[in-house]
């Protein structure tokens, strides 16, 4: 099995605001750069949309190291995501933020073999940095590295923005413990931070 870097960024221009994501592969000696654009969106959306389309540039399964200086993105994936497929893509007040990148990321993710690692922004990584860059690019200038000029690569689901889980049956978040791991309040602060 191949052994692959993905190092990953997003940016938006205002939260929301014209967006911009970025990510960087390598195999070997080969760097690949791939960059693109969403004209309204979050930072969060952003973030997730960088590895998603890292993994859909591959075209076998592989292991995979993917590197992100987003914490929302990081514990969303290890850690909350557990819970919310569990759930349905729901949380005790309403659906997960960003159902239909998060559902399109886990399915790819589950194609490979992958590895979260964190590395602080803006601290030195020199791909993070390139791809901090290239992100910021694209949010200010609505550019992608597609030739003929798309946002991003066609999504596996492609649910779209908008997109609302089919509300599960009643009964399903009574077993949440106050304070425990079911607890919202982490995915709002790391939001906030993130």
């Amino acid at each position: 099995m191949k052994k692959i870097s993905l190092i990953t960024d997003g940016s938006c221009l205002g939260n929301p605001g014209p967006g911009g994501w970025a990510c960087l592969l390598r195999f070997g000696g080969v760097k690949k750069e791939f960059f693109g654009f969403d004209p309204r969106t979050t930072n969060n959306r952003m973030e997730l949309m960088a590895p998603i389309q890292g993994l859909l540039a591959l075209k076998e399964p592989c292991e995979v190291e993917i590197t992100t200086d987003s914490e929302y993105l990081l514990y969303g994936i290890t850690k909350w995501i557990i819970n919310w497929k569990r759930r349905h893509w729901w949380r005790k007040h309403g659906p997960v933020r960003n159902a239909d990148l998060w559902m399109e990321l886990d399915e790819l993710a589950s194609l490979h073999e992958t590895t979260w690692v964190w590395t602080r922004g803006h601290a030195g990584h020199e791909d993070n940095t390139r791809c901090d860059w290239l992100a910021q690019n694209a949010a200010a200038t609505q550019r992608s590295s597609w030739a003929d000029g798309r946002p991003h690569a066609t999504l596996r689901l492609d649910l779209g923005a908008d997109y609302v889980p089919p509300k599960p049956q009643a009964g399903l978040f009574e077993d949440a413990e106050p304070g425990g791991e079911d607890d919202e309040d982490d995915e709002e602060a790391v939001q906030k931070i993130g």
